[in-house]
């Protein structure tokens, strides 16, 4: 309803209260107010509440849930008191990057690596923790073992109507059009809400804060050497390509060597690299 109103009193078990928590059966007398506008609904602490269109939750598979669970996908997204049908996208942690210096350990109890909208993050496919990762092999050739995925993930879920719903609260998505006869789980994931989005233009206007990218691998030819620290690349860019948004960007030579591209070279797609080392 959007309303607030005054509570004049409140009783539990016809004794006057003060206060009342979750779980409380309590009787509260409210000024000002038609009972007739009411069915079943919320009633909260002023902005303890919110309204949102969308989400970002950490996540985790339920175990009994057989299938596999893919971006895109649509589930049932209990929140609140409210089960709405949602679409939903998965990223994790991006490939780390060598540091000058160390993270700070967390504290006791902390989240050692908690979701910021300040980090990037890598858009993934499908939910993947628990699955088998094969990393590059060893000096003498031989691959190495697979090893699992990290053990954090996250999901940004997008529902079909808004719904209201306390911060940090449990999320569960579940495939409730399966049939109830068949013998399987339809619970699919479970999560807890750690950012919501209010505004109903949040694509344009939220969203963008969500640093999610996908890893793209693009292949080129080097024309020729122009000094000892620099090459020209081509085939890597179409013509009409602006080639400055990829200026800082490495590339990996197939002699072994890493360079930064340093711009474009002429008309025709061509990029400058230069490449620290003869």
């Amino acid at each position: 309803l959007q309303v607030t109103r005054k509570v004049k009193s409140m009783q539990m078990f016809h004794k006057p209260v003060s206060s009342a928590m979750q779980g409380d059966r309590v009787g509260v007398c409210v000024t000002q107010f038609d009972p007739k506008q009411l069915e079943r609904g919320l009633v909260c602490t002023p902005e303890s509440l919110r309204t949102i269109y969308a989400a970002v939750i950490s996540v985790r598979k339920i175990s009994y849930f057989k299938g596999t669970l893919h971006t895109k996908s649509k589930f049932h997204i209990t929140v609140g008191h409210e089960t709405v049908m949602g679409r939903v996208t998965f990223f994790g942690h991006a490939p780390s990057e060598p540091r000058t210096e160390p993270d700070p350990a967390p504290s006791a109890g902390e989240d050692p690596a908690p979701f910021q909208f300040e980090r990037e993050y890598l858009y993934q496919e499908e939910y993947l923790i628990g699955q088998p990762r094969q990393e590059g092999g060893d000096s003498d050739g031989k691959p190495a073992a697979p090893k699992q995925q990290d053990e954090k993930q996250w999901a940004l879920l997008e529902f079909e109507k808004p719904v209201t719903c306390p911060r940090l609260c449990l999320v569960i998505g579940s495939k409730l059009d399966t049939d109830i006869h068949s013998n399987i789980c339809r619970l699919a994931f479970h999560g807890v809400l750690l950012e919501g989005f209010e505004e109903k233009n949040y694509p344009e206007q939220s969203l963008p804060r969500l640093r999610v990218y996908k890893s793209k691998h693009k292949e080129g030819q080097v024309e020729r050497v122009a000094d000892d620290y620099t090459v020209i690349g081509r085939n890597l860019f179409k013509k009409e390509t602006n080639i400055q948004l990829f200026v800082g960007l490495k590339v990996t030579l197939s002699t072994g060597e890493c360079g930064v591209i340093e711009g474009g070279f002429g008309q025709s797609g061509k990029m400058k690299i230069r490449v620290p080392g003869e």
